[in-house]
């Protein structure tokens, strides 16, 4: 079997592609990525030597996919463009046209199956006291330029379905993904090149704002990984909710960081928020914050039964490894990843003028 993931330098891509250079069924690996990684991403990605990994250049919004899917089993599209917030017209080509042009080759290609990563950030608002299973609409929230966009791929997917009836598609919906070696990007993609990653020290923090609606769902990569694995090399169709116990509040957050909970309003850390980003101090838009308010809880019971996944890590574990990383600086040998991408004192971060420019 050979599978082509898009994206597959990053979070959740570095993920996959170690779950599928380990899977015997699987006999050869196309990671593409806008960045041709070095050697040590591939000694990160198939650290048993199998072989099975090449990588190959390729933007998805502008390169011949055709060629790079043609004989290929399944294709898994992983690629996303978080940044820069502050310019949605470069995030919507780069992820909906991208996507597009995906699907589009995957069906001239003629693949028989494709994985799709869309994210808990497509459903549409719903229910904190209680989990919805994958029927739940997926309209997104029309206040996040990342909600829209994923749920308008969604529609995408609908239409491609609805055209490709011989490709067996297979949407993976997880929550917040998390893990050491991700800590780098996520604070350069989220909180920029102010925050002290030494500040994630339990004892340093002294509260956690308890915020209506402040429940949240993550997984860890390597457990990402595992479910993309499975559906790649399954015959599962459909959507997938996938996400790790227990469900993390302020209280939880509050006891791995040894803090205390202080009950606020969510208008008024909004408020902060937005004028933070309006001065372009932090990359993560406003639109982020009501969307992680808005989300609903998600059953994951399909994922744990049909997919056959379980994931190996629990959320705690998950964020403790996000705070060691942060701590730490960690990262991996991809350029998405590398510790070291935003440039001596973070330099390369500030000249992007933080959210303005990927």
């Amino acid at each position: 079997m050979r599978v082509v993931v898009t994206g597959a330098t990053g979070n959740i891509g570095t993920g996959t592609v170690r779950a599928l250079t380990e899977d015997p069924a699987v006999t050869a690996v196309t990671g593409l990525a806008r960045r041709e990684p070095g050697p040590e991403a591939g000694r990160e990605a198939d650290p048993s030597g199998t072989g099975k990994l090449e990588w190959a250049q390729a933007d998805v919004t502008d390169t011949d996919l055709v060629p790079l899917m043609r004989g290929a089993d399944v294709v898994i599209h992983l690629a996303w463009l978080f940044q820069p917030t502050h310019r949605p017209a470069v995030t919507w080509d780069a992820n909906v046209v991208g996507s597009a042009r995906v699907f589009d080759a995957a069906a001239r290609a003629e693949v028989p199956a494709l994985v799709y990563s869309s994210s808990i950030g497509a459903y549409s608002p719903g229910p904190k006291d209680r989990a919805v299973d994958e029927s739940w609409p997926t309209h997104g929230w029309p206040g996040a330029a990342y909600s829209r966009e994923k749920a308008y791929v969604e529609r995408l997917l609908d239409a491609f379905e609805a055209a490709n009836p011989r490709c067996r598609v297979v949407r993976i919906r997880p929550g917040f993904i998390f893990e050491r070696q991700t800590a780098a990007e996520q604070r350069r993609l989220f909180a920029g090149p102010l925050l002290p990653g030494r500040l994630a020290r339990p004892g340093l923090i002294p509260v956690v704002p308890d915020l209506p609606g402040l429940r949240l769902q993550v997984l860890h990569s390597a457990d990402a990984g595992q479910a993309f694995r499975l559906a790649a090399t399954g015959d599962a169709r459909g959507p997938f909710n996938i996400a790790a116990e227990p469900v993390l509040d302020a209280a939880e957050l509050a006891d791995l960081l040894g803090a205390r909970t202080v009950r606020l309003p969510a208008r008024g850390v909004r408020a902060a928020l937005a004028a933070a980003w309006g001065l372009h101090l932090v990359p993560a838009s406003p639109g982020l914050f009501d969307l992680a308010l808005q989300v609903p809880l998600m059953d994951t019971v399909r994922a744990r039964t049909e997919l056959g996944w379980t994931p190996r890590h629990t959320a705690r574990e998950a964020i403790t490894e996000f705070l060691e990383g942060l701590r730490a600086g960690s990262g991996r040998g991809t350029p998405p990843l590398a510790p070291g991408a935003g440039g001596p004192g973070r330099a390369r971060e500030f000249a992007t003028g933080i959210g303005r420019r990927p």
